[in-house]
């Protein structure tokens, strides 16, 4: 990214963002409600063109070759994308034709996709029918199906009970492991930020304002500090704010514990 800027009005959703992730990484995103995550994604993924500067995502500029980085990219958004009045594999099949992935590899390739997410018992059953984490599940495979080797997740967990949250966790790093491809995710989750991300990058009011490792991130904050520590020195909160902060995560963890 070079100095990627979008600007709405007179408001400056993002402003002049340098940054570089290299190839590989789980790099997560993070930053309060409004700091500009999801617009510089759109701008990242094509969805929304920048008002100044640019960027190369998977070596193809977001300007110039809009349609080479969609072909290089796989994008899970925070609304649901799968259509729960087909099958799992009816779902996939519509996917590999919209990528244009021949039909003579189109079986093989779905099999493959359901069996990395661990989904072929459920590939025949209607989606309406899925848990929450079995479709967050289908969306990333549909998202991988042509095998890109950049993937955005916008909040990939949000909503799933601990169980499920983990097991897409566990196929976010077997993603990696296995296929070597670069992860940009945002969460508001930091104990997903420090279980997946090797690199983060906080944004705050638009402005890219830190970035390191999880483990340098925390001993910038001193001996003991966690990514919720960070977060809160990092955007500015208020005690009465972090209090707030707090006990909302509290709150939804024990939510998510009982569901």
């Amino acid at each position: 990214m070079r100095a990627l800027t979008r600007c709405f009005g007179d408001l400056v959703a993002v402003n002049h963002v340098s940054l570089a992730i290299d190839s590989g990484l789980v790099f997560g995103l993070l930053g309060s409600n409004g700091a500009g995550k999801s617009t510089l994604i759109k701008m990242l993924t094509t969805l929304l063109p920048p008002s100044a500067g640019t960027a190369l995502v998977a070596g193809y500029d977001i300007r110039r070759a809009a349609l080479e980085v969609r072909r290089h990219i796989g994008y899970v958004s925070q609304m649901l994308s799968a259509d729960g009045e087909l099958s799992g594999y009816e779902n996939l099949l519509i996917t590999a034709k919209l990528y244009r992935i021949p039909r003579a590899q189109r079986g093989e390739r779905i099999r493959q996709a359901l069996a990395f997410m661990q989904m072929e018992g459920a590939a025949d059953r209607l989606v309406g029918h899925y848990s929450g984490g079995m479709v967050r599940r289908l969306e990333i495979a549909q998202a991988m199906l042509h095998r890109p080797p950049v993937l955005f997740l916008d909040e990939p967990t949000v909503g799933l009970d601990p169980t499920a949250r983990r097991g897409v966790w566990q196929h976010i790093r077997d993603l990696r492991r296995q296929f070597g491809t670069t992860i940009l995710m945002t969460t508001h989750d930091m104990e997903e930020a420090d279980q997946l991300c090797e690199r983060l990058a906080f944004m705050h009011r638009g402005v890219m304002i830190a970035q390191g490792t999880p483990a340098d991130l925390k001993a910038q904050q001193g001996s003991g500090a966690t990514l919720d520590d960070v977060f809160i020195a990092l955007t500015g909160a208020s005690m009465s704010e972090r209090e707030d902060y707090k006990h909302v995560a509290q709150v939804r963890r024990t939510v998510q514990r009982r569901e």
